[in-house]
Order: C-alpha cells, then structure tokens, then sequence
C-alpha cells in the first residue's frame, strides 16, 4: 500500500460525533507517551499531522483522518496517564470502549506497546478486553531504535510468551520505529490485508 493523500476529518467526544460510517476503519491506541503521534506522523510521512508532545496524554478525543479517499485511521486517547484525574480517565475509557466496540466501519485496533518495557498491567488488561469482546486487534512495538538487536530478539520472545499464556494463538506483532524509519512497509501490508482481503 502506498500513502498518497491524508487528510484531518474530524475531532469527536463520542461516537455519537464521529463520522459517517462510511468507510473503513483502522484505529490506533496505547498507553501515553507511546510514541502513538510519531508513528501516526510516520506512516502518513507528515510530521504535523498528529501532534506530538512531550506531554503525555495530548489526545483526548476520537480523530479521524481519511487515506487515499478510501479509509479512515483513526487516532484514539491514550490510556494509563495517572496524572489526569480519575473522572476524566474513566470519561476517556468509556469513550474509547464504546467506539472499539459500537463502531460498525472498524476493522482493526492497532494495539501500540513500548518495546522497551515489560508487559504494562494495563496493556494486559486492554488485550485481555479486547479478545474477551473478540475484537480484532494487532500488536505494535514502538521505538525499536532504542534496543540493540539482542535486546529487541529478548523482549519478542518475552511477550510471545506472554501472549502464549493468554491466548492459543499469539497475535501479530509488528516492529516499528517512528525515528529510525523502520516497520513501515509491515504495517501497510498487514492494513492492507486487512482492508482487502479478498484481493490478497
């Protein structure tokens, strides 16, 4: 897949507020601070596109941007920010839930993780979520560039093992730096497959 056009649709607080659902979607997520804006900007190849801060918990609405007039990717709060107050997490939860599940036109979650730390308690537990409610989801690791290559080969096998303990089959996992350019290629494919299944 080739990314020739990308444009900012829309901001929502509900779902009620997103777009028609019209065209397919592929949403992204993940804790904050995970590098979701950098990896946004990077498969678009705009650098302002999503905004990206070095204060955790920026997003705080759904945000739609359309593909090449074909697809949405959309942009969702992080979760886990323990410096919002407990209301507005439990807001942003909600909102998240009920788009993930209630919206007809999603096709996937991109279920972004820091490849650098151990299995967050909330990571877990999103995943768990997702899987109990089968919703369809992916796995990204995000700043590879910050591992050596043993250290990347280690912390695979980690949360293969992991996710071998949660599920009878390992999800994908992608690997991706925003920084170092890597990872791109994978991840338009998997959207792609995704998208156009019956053309693969």
């Amino acid at each position: 897949m080739e990314i020739k056009s990308v444009e900012f649709v829309k901001s929502a607080v509900s779902i009620k507020d997103c777009p028609k659902a019209y065209f397919p979607e592929i949403a992204f997520i993940g804790r904050s601070n995970v590098g979701k804006s950098s990896l946004i900007n990077f498969i678009c190849n705009n650098k302002k596109l999503a905004k990206v801060s070095e204060t955790p918990g920026k997003t705080k609405t759904i945000n739609h941007y359309i593909v090449n007039n074909k697809w949405y990717l959309v942009d969702l709060p992080g979760y886990g920010f323990a410096k919002t107050s407990k209301t507005e997490r439990e807001k942003f939860q909600s909102m998240i839930k009920e788009y993930i599940q209630n919206r007809t036109t999603l096709k996937c979650t991109m279920v972004l993780l820091d490849s650098r730390l151990e299995f967050q308690k909330n990571d877990r537990e999103f995943i768990q979520w997702m899987a109990e409610n089968h919703l369809p989801f992916a796995v990204v690791l995000t700043k590879i560039d910050k591992l050596s290559s043993s250290q990347l080969k280690k912390q695979i096998n980690y949360y293969e093992k992991e996710f071998s303990k949660m599920f009878e089959e390992s999800p994908n996992i992608l690997k991706t730096s925003a920084t170092q350019k890597q990872g791109l290629n994978e991840l338009l494919e998997l959207i792609d497959f995704i998208l156009n299944p019956d053309e693969q």
